[in-house]
């Protein structure tokens, strides 16, 4: 069985390859170095819950989803604030 971590690194690998974008674009859009998204994706570190919300927000999917409790990617929808 996988963990969070493993998880977490391999639908960050497949988010941004749908997305087309490369890790750097990625590092810049989160205001992270290549390098901490790079351990991401590797499985090294996880992200704070803040980097983690956007990345969810860049690749459209729900926070869940990148952690795996769910394997629908599909975010939940905005309340208003």
């Amino acid at each position: 069985m996988f963990g969070v971590r493993d998880i977490l690194a391999k639908r960050l690998r497949k988010c941004r390859d749908e997305a087309g974008l490369t890790q750097i674009k990625v590092a810049i859009y989160c205001d992270i170095t290549e390098k901490a998204y790079q351990n991401y994706e590797l499985g090294v570190h996880e992200p704070k819950l803040s980097i983690l919300a956007r990345i969810a927000r860049l690749y459209k999917v729900s926070i869940d989803y990148l952690v795996g409790l769910t394997d629908d990617p599909k975010p939940y929808p905005r309340s208003p604030e």
